[in-house]
């Protein structure tokens, strides 16, 4: 199967995941929130639902937004529900003391969507199991803004740079560019805390926080090198979860000196077979219950080594280490569900970062929580997005005939703010067939 291929075909349009129905259960969820103040003249709900309609639509920055609320139209309501939309100040003060653990629900709710309309089913990669990759970014970076959550890098001379970073996670397949993220785990300085957060302790949270909402749910971890250490398969194994983790020999010597005795004394298992399209060489070697490393000598691991040989003489190696079994017929797709990590990177931060959701451009940072409400918030939207990408003819058609996401975004955002719509669909159905060039109906200016 093409990996250029976006997900499993949808049997037919679920209305229950088109983007007028995802804009009302973020909504519904977001008025749950408690809200801090007494007496509000904007809502928490409509000061949410305005932020996470700034990720949708993609504006570069909260000022762009906020010049384009002072040109109001009805689509903030028709569109998101907004009633009242706050200036950029407003929804930096109201904002910043939510809780960002207020915004799982929203994340559970997309993901239930998906699972009661049956969608992730072709999403299932391996044992009954789903590919999840986890990988840590860093979003944030300033030697002058801060606050109180950010962590702290002390360099010589006295400088100090500030920043933030989230642990992200999605359910990836390597057959399809469509990725389902899961809700990220801020590495933040931790309330009572003096040392700095970090990627270990994120995932630890991440896992438990993962299966309380997920207890029934077959998953297969796949991480970097990083994450091959003992304390870390404890907690996997813990959170019953299977895993395929990278590891590298600089990093594991002590590991890689037993698959060298594990060579010299005829214990190694081997495949090698060609493709007959492509004429690419794969050659496996895998090893069964060696110690991860000496001080953990009893924490037993399988290894699986593979090489990739291309017809022009390119090469390329991996090595995972992993609780599955592996023989003849597991080593193939176990290796494909080890390489598809990247697509956290790639298809996940990537798009975030370099295809309109800007998710390195401080939109506000605050006091408390502001950067990590937005980046959550953000990260929702970048979920909307994909579910639409998935499940919605409509939002595949618009994306289509843009030829390009960006394209798409920058015609969404011209729309909204120059004609009248009911509904997010009734904006992409105007995208898909065009409208009638005609002279400006100009405002009465008398």
């Amino acid at each position: 199967m093409s990996s250029t291929i976006v997900g499993p075909l949808p049997r037919k349009m679920r209305q229950s995941l088109s983007g007028d129905s995802l804009h009302q259960t973020l909504r519904s969820g977001f008025s749950r929130i408690p809200d801090h103040r007494d007496a509000p003249e904007i809502s928490l709900t409509d000061a949410l639902m305005s932020a996470y309609a700034m990720f949708s639509l993609k504006d570069p920055s909260l000022l762009a937004f906020d010049k384009r609320r002072q040109d109001p139209t009805d689509n903030f309501r028709s569109i998101y529900g907004i009633d009242h939309v706050p200036c950029d100040s407003q929804m930096r003060t109201i904002l910043d003391p939510t809780d960002p653990e207020h915004l799982r629900p929203s994340y559970d709710e997309l993901f239930h969507k998906l699972q009661r309309a049956k969608v992730l089913e072709g999403y299932v990669y391996f044992d009954g199991c789903y590919l999840v990759a986890l990988d840590g970014t860093k979003y944030f970076s300033s030697k002058v803004v801060h606050c109180p959550c950010c962590t702290v890098t002390n360099h010589r001379g006295d400088s100090v740079t500030y920043s933030h970073q989230l642990l992200g996670a999605a359910i990836v397949h390597p057959d399809f560019k469509v990725v389902i993220p899961l809700m990220p785990e801020p590495i933040i300085k931790q309330d009572g805390c003096v040392k700095n957060d970090c990627e270990r302790n994120a995932a630890r949270r991440w896992l438990i926080n993962f299966r309380r909402a997920h207890p029934f749910l077959k998953v297969i971890v796949i991480e970097d090198a990083l994450s091959s250490n003992a304390p870390h398969v404890r907690d996997l194994r813990k959170a019953k979860t299977h895993f395929i983790l990278g590891v590298k020999p600089g990093d594991h010597a002590f590991l890689f000196r037993h698959i060298h005795e594990a060579d010299e004394a005829n214990r190694t298992l081997t495949l090698s077979q060609i493709d007959p399209q492509t004429g690419i060489l794969h050659h496996f070697r895998w090893y069964i219950s060696l110690p991860l490393n000496e001080a953990n000598s009893n924490e037993l691991v399988n290894v699986l080594d593979y090489w990739e040989v291309h017809p022009d003489g390119k090469l390329q190696h991996f090595s995972w280490i992993t609780d599955l079994r592996l023989t003849p017929e597991t080593v193939y797709p176990i290796m494909r569900g080890g390489r598809a990590r990247w697509k956290i990177e790639n298809e996940t931060f990537n798009t975030l970062k370099n295809q309109g959701y800007r998710l390195e451009h401080n939109f506000g940072h605050g006091k408390k929580n502001l950067s990590v409400v937005f980046a959550l918030l953000m990260v929702l939207a970048f979920f909307v997005d994909q579910i639409q990408q998935l499940c919605c003819p409509l939002f595949q058609a618009a994306l289509a005939k843009m030829q390009g996401k960006c394209y798409l975004w920058d015609r969404i955002r011209s729309y909204f703010q120059t004609l009248l719509f009911s509904s997010f669909s009734d904006l992409l159905k105007t995208i898909i067939h065009g409208i009638e060039r005609q002279r400006p109906v100009l405002k009465d200016s008398s």
